[in-house]
C-alpha cells in the first residue's frame, strides 16, 4: 500500500473521479464539471499532506455541527409525538403577594371548573410524578410513576398498543404501563395484560400498554395509575397538580388565559372558601405556556447556544482551509497564468479551483458522518439526565442532509475567494518564472486571519464565562454536605408491613443495623433523594 493508500477510506465514495479520463456521454456544463472534478482529484492526490489537513479540519467541524444539529432537531425542533401538538399547553398558577411560590400547581377544583365550563379548552388533565415501589415475583424496584386523571390520554390524543385505557369505574386499582417497562420487565409478553402486581402500596391490575413514543411527563416515567376526579372528593385549597390542556381549534393563548382567569374567580362561589383561600383567588392569574416548552424545561436555550458555538467553530475551520487554498493558489499562479494565456476564461479557472474545494468538502462530509456516528454514544453517556428524548438522538436522514448542506456550504466558503483570486492571475509570473509575489495579493489572507482571530476571541470569551459560571455553580451551598455520602434504594416486603407503626419499626431496625457497619457514622432515611 502506497503513501496515499492509508487515506483511501476518505476517497472511496469519490473513486470514479480518480479513474483515467474516458469519454463521457454527459454533455454541456455537467460534463465540464465532471472533467474538472477528475482533474481536481488527481491534483489533490499529488498533495496528500494538504488534502488530509484540509479534509481533517473540515471533517471535525462538520461532524460536530452535524451531531449538534441532530440533538437540536430531535429535542427542540421535532414536534411532540401527540395529536396536534401545537394546541397542547401547560397550565399553572401564580398569586403575587401570597405565601404560595411564584408558580404553583393547581387544585382539583380548577381541573373540574376548567374542564366543565371552558369554551376554549377542548380537554385537559391533572397529573403528577413520583417515585414508588413496584414488585413482581422476580423483581422489586423503585421506579418513576405518574398519577394522572383518566382524561390524560384523550387530551394528548394517545392510545395503547395493547389492552385498553382506564374508565371511571376502574378507580385507582388499574395501571397502564410503558413500552419500556413492558420490554425490560416482562419481555414484551402480551399475557401481562390482566395480571396484578403490588404497585405503590397496593395490588393493581395492568390493563394497557402504551407505545414507545408515549413518555409523559418525562422519559423515565414507566407507568400511569388510573384516577378520576369527582366533585365529592375535592379538598379545596390543596395545591400542587400539574395540568395539561388541549386548546380548541382557533383558540389563542391570550384568549384562553383571559377565560381561565375569569373562571378561577368563580371557584369560591362553587366550591366554598376555606381559610386563606379567597385572598389567593383574588390575586390568582393563570400561567400558560406551550407543552413542548414546559417539557424542555429550559434545555432548548442551552442547546441553541451550543449549536451557535459549534457553528462558529465551522466558520473558523472554513477560514483556516480557505487560507490553505489561498496559499495553494499563490503557489500555482504561473500555471494559472499559462492557462489564461492559452485562452481559458475566468469561468473555467473559477470552476477548476472550486472543484478542488468542493471535493475536499465532500470528503470532509463523509468523514463528518463517520465521526458523528462514532461519538454519539460518548455524547449520550455524558449528557445530563432529564433532557427529554435524548435517547432518540442519532444519525437519521435529516442529519445526513444537514451534513451534505454543511459540506456544500463549506466547500463554497473555502473555495470562492481563492477561486476568484486565481481567475485573474498575475502575468508577471510568466516573466519571473513563478517566483515572488506582490503585496496586493495579501489582503484576502490578512482579512481571513483577522476574521479567524475575532471569532476565536468570541469563543474564548464565551468559554471563559461558561467555565466561570460552572465553577460558581459548583460552589453554591445546597444547604447540606455531599462529601462521603452514599445513597441506595430499598423496597421492603409489603405483607409484613401493614401500617405506619410496623413501617417505623422496620425503618428504625434497618438504620440501627447500618450504623453498626464499620466506617458508617450517620444514617438517614428519605422518600425521594434530591
Amino acid at each position: 500500500m502506497g503513501k496515499w493508500g492509508r487515506f483511501h477510506f476518505l476517497f472511496s465514495p469519490f473513486a470514479f473521479l480518480f479513474s483515467p479520463q474516458s469519454k463521457d456521454p454527459m454533455p454541456g456544463t455537467l460534463n465540464r464539471w465532471v472533467y474538472d472534478l477528475r482533474h481536481a482529484a488527481r491534483a489533490l492526490r499529488r498533495t496528500p499532506g494538504f488534502t488530509v489537513l484540509a479534509v481533517g479540519m473540515l471533517g471535525l467541524a462538520i461532524g460536530v455541527n452535524a451531531g449538534m444539529f441532530s440533538v437540536v432537531n430531535t429535542i427542540v425542533l421535532r414536534p411532540l409525538p401527540y395529536a396536534n401538538p401545537d394546541r397542547l399547553v401547560f397550565l399553572a398558577g401564580t398569586a403575587p403577594g401570597t405565601d404560595l411560590p411564584p408558580e404553583f400547581g393547581l387544585g382539583d377544583e380548577f381541573y373540574l371548573q376548567f374542564k366543565e365550563r371552558s369554551h376554549l379548552i377542548e380537554d385537559l388533565a391533572n397529573y403528577n410524578s413520583f417515585t414508588s415501589t413496584m414488585r413482581t415475583a422476580e423483581r422489586v424496584e423503585r421506579i418513576r410513576m405518574s398519577w394522572p386523571s383518566n382524561s390524560l390520554y384523550s387530551t394528548l390524543g394517545a392510545g395503547p398498543i395493547l389492552g385498553r385505557l382506564p374508565n371511571p369505574d376502574d378507580g385507582d386499582r388499574v395501571v397502564v404501563i410503558s413500552y419500556v417497562l413492558w420490554d425490560t420487565w416482562f419481555g414484551k409478553d402480551p399475557s401481562v395484560i390482566g395480571k396484578s402486581f403490588e404497585i405503590s402500596g397496593m395490588s393493581r391490575q395492568v390493563i394497557g400498554i402504551m407505545g414507545p413514543d408515549f413518555r409523559f411527563p418525562s422519559d423515565n416515567t414507566l407507568l400511569w395509575i388510573a384516577s378520576e376526579v369527582r366533585p365529592g372528593d375535592i379538598r379545596v385549597g390543596q395545591w400542587g397538580n400539574n395540568v395539561v390542556a388541549r386548546m380548541a381549534p382557533g383558540a389563542t393563548m391570550p384568549a384562553v388565559l383571559n377565560e381561565l382567569d375569569g373562571l378561577a374567580r368563580q371557584l369560591p362561589e362553587r366550591f366554598g372558601s376555606p381559610s386563606g383561600y379567597a385572598p389567593v383567588i383574588e390575586r390568582y392569574h393563570t400561567v400558560i405556556r406551550p407543552l413542548a416548552e414546559q417539557m424542555l424545561d429550559g434545555a432548548g436555550r442551552s442547546l441553541w447556544v451550543l449549536f451557535g458555538a459549534v457553528a462558529i467553530v465551522l466558520v473558523i475551520a472554513c477560514a483556516n482551509v480557505a487560507n490553505l487554498f489561498l496559499v495553494r493558489t499563490e503557489g500555482r499562479q504561473r500555471d494559472l497564468a499559462v492557462r489564461r494565456a492559452l485562452g481559458a476564461g475566468r469561468g473555467q479557472l473559477i470552476r477548476f479551483q472550486l472543484a478542488e474545494s468542493l471535493l475536499v468538502a465532500g470528503m470532509a462530509g463523509v468523514l463528518a458522518v463517520i465521526l458523528a456516528a462514532l461519538t454519539f454514544p460518548l455524547f449520550l453517556h455524558a449528557a445530563p439526565a432529564g433532557i427529554p428524548r435524548i435517547g432518540d438522538v442519532g444519525i437519521d436522514a435529516a442529519t445526513l442532509l444537514f451534513a451534505l448542506v454543511a459540506a456544500m456550504f463549506s466547500g463554497l466558503a473555502c473555495g470562492t475567494v481563492p477561486a476568484l483570486r486565481g481567475s485573474s492571475p498575475d502575468f508577471r509570473r510568466l516573466r519571473e518564472g513563478g517566483r515572488g509575489s506582490t503585496s496586493r495579493r495579501h489582503w484576502a489572507r490578512d482579512g481571513l486571519v483577522v476574521a479567524q482571530t475575532a471569532l476565536a476571541l468570541v469563543l474564548l470569551i464565551g468559554s471563559g464565562l461558561l467555565i466561570r459560571s460552572f465553577q460558581a455553580l459548583r460552589h453554591v451551598d445546597p444547604g447540606y454536605t455531599t462529601k462521603d455520602i452514599f445513597t441506595f434504594q430499598i423496597a421492603p416486603s409489603r405483607p409484613t408491613l401493614n401500617d405506619g407503626p410496623t413501617f417505623a419499626q422496620f425503618d428504625q431496625y434497618f438504620m440501627d443495623r447500618l450504623r453498626a457497619l464499620p466506617g458508617v457514622q450517620m444514617v438517614g432515611l428519605v422518600d425521594n433523594i434530591p
